[in-house]
């Protein structure tokens, strides 16, 4: 069984140690040292002594070889990256082989930012006031790195933190999620092994949440990267020092509209692995579809029959669909949500139960009401509900009417129609023919309204963590 130390070069465990437990069937998978305020304060010292050390910043020379050769270990490890993530997250396992090939891609894309970063010659000599001098632009790291992360891709998503961080030539400290810690861990061990020095980037589970408020809100924290819940984000934003940047990543009620026109046969199977992945827990998952009503009914149908043929199980089995919810409880939310609809007015097509005491059946419901929870809210789970519409304008209309905007979809064998729908969703990306929950790690991803702040995706946080210095030389 894992057992990880803490990773805080002088900081001192309290004997205090978190187990960590497989969503599944409950089995202690691993444990990690836990870390108290001082030992916070201890990482904090570590990552503003590094900064502060201009002389001792990584070269670029140095940092591609950290993340190749961190790159070159994790292939080594696959199998070993792939169980963790298994265990801990129980995403079923062949997606989990996607999240590990993801990630080892990812850090060769942080190679890749390096080395084509650059500054830019800023024009002088254009009048009296410019005469005699050059000036250029080169890139410097930002400051101090402070990461929370998400449970949904427990790998894929450190490697999207702190991967950039150590690219752009930042110290980083990373907190994964409490429920699956194992995966960043294991990644700070990797690129340690790679040859990156000491106290670059420590990973830490801490005693009490407060700690993690105050290291928040510490001034020597230059940027602050965040991925989980809107209401947590936008609190950890509010407590900000002056000057501290941030990218916040939070969820969204992911819309996808079918026209009439649509091809039934592509569209379905990408529907309903856009909102059953990984049980529904992913940010941009497909929640709400608006089909017209002409093909309602298929689709209707077509996402039935689709859950009705997925397994659902032990993520470790070659064969299963879709895994665990993360924690029990949300077993119990999901059909609270789930029955306030019905009870609301709409249709239960299929699952609406516990499949155990941690998986629930990939359920579809048609036309909830606009006001019910699963119409308004992220439910974070394998549900998928469908609206009858009959005017795009309308389907459009509802789709825009939440005060999130992250990824939505448009269907259609029409270009016209394509690029109008796209043209009017409220979205920071708008697919077409593909389901909302598509995603390659060096496109921008980005949140609108309550859905984040900021630009994900590894070259654009590279950037962000990065300062674009001016100097300006006067010749004689």
């Amino acid at each position: 069984m894992l057992h990880y130390a803490l990773q805080v070069p002088s900081a001192n465990h309290t004997g205090e140690v978190l187990d960590v437990h497989s969503p599944y069937d409950g089995k202690l998978v691993g444990k990690v040292d836990v870390l108290d305020a001082q030992g916070a304060e201890q990482a904090m010292q570590n990552t503003e002594q590094l900064f502060a050390d201009r002389d001792g910043w990584l070269s670029a020379e140095k940092r591609i070889a950290v993340l190749e050769r961190a790159a070159s270990i994790m292939q080594e490890r696959f199998d070993e990256l792939v169980d963790i993530a298994v265990s801990e997250g129980g995403k079923p396992l062949n997606d989990s082989r996607v999240e590990v090939v993801r990630a080892i891609d990812g850090m060769k894309s942080c190679v890749e930012c390096i080395r084509t970063d650059h500054g830019t010659e800023i024009p002088m000599n254009l009048n009296a006031a410019s005469s005699n001098r050059i000036a250029y632009t080169q890139k410097e790291p930002r400051g101090v790195v402070l990461a929370f992360s998400a449970f949904n891709h427990p790998l894929n998503l450190i490697v999207h933190q702190v991967g950039p961080a150590i690219a752009s030539g930042c110290p980083v400290i990373i907190k994964p999620a409490s429920d699956t810690p194992l995966s960043a861990f294991v990644m700070c061990e990797i690129l340690l092994e790679a040859g990156l020095p000491e106290g670059w980037c420590q990973a830490i589970v801490l005693t009490d949440l407060d700690i993690a408020g105050d290291m928040v809100a510490d001034k020597r924290i230059a940027f602050f990267s965040f991925i989980g819940s809107g209401r947590v984000g936008w609190m950890l934003r509010s407590k900000l020092a002056p000057g501290t940047h941030c990218a916040l990543e939070h969820g969204g009620v992911a819309p996808a509209i079918v026209a009439e026109d649509a091809d039934l046969a592509d569209s379905l199977p990408l529907l309903a692995k856009g909102g059953f992945y990984h049980a529904g827990q992913v940010c941009v998952s497909v929640q709400r579809i608006f089909a017209h009503a002409d093909i309602i009914d298929q689709i209707a149908n077509g996402l039935v029959e689709y859950a009705g043929q997925a397994i659902v199980g032990d993520p470790a089995d070659e064969n299963t669909e879709i895994g665990p919810l993360i924690r029990k409880q949300e077993i119990d939310r999901i059909h609270s949500w789930v029955e306030e609809a019905v009870a609301e007015g709409a249709t239960l097509l299929c699952g609406g139960k516990a499949l155990g005491e941690s998986t629930y059946a990939p359920t579809v419901l048609l036309n909830p009401g606009t006001d019910s929870k699963v119409s308004q809210q992220e439910i974070f789970g394998p549900v998928i509900c469908v609206y009858s519409y009959d005017d795009m304008n309308q389907a459009i209309e509802q789709a825009n009417a939440l005060p999130f905007a992250f990824q939505a979809s448009i269907f259609t064998a029409n270009i016209n129609t394509a690029m109008y729908a796209s043209k009017r969703l409220a979205a920071a990306t708008v697919m077409v023919n593909d389901h909302t929950a598509f995603r390659v790690d060096w496109m921008p991803f980005a949140g609108l309204r309550e859905s984040g702040y900021g630009i994900g995706g590894i070259p654009y946080t590279f950037e962000d963590m990065q300062i674009e210095k001016l100097t300006v030389i006067r010749t004689f």
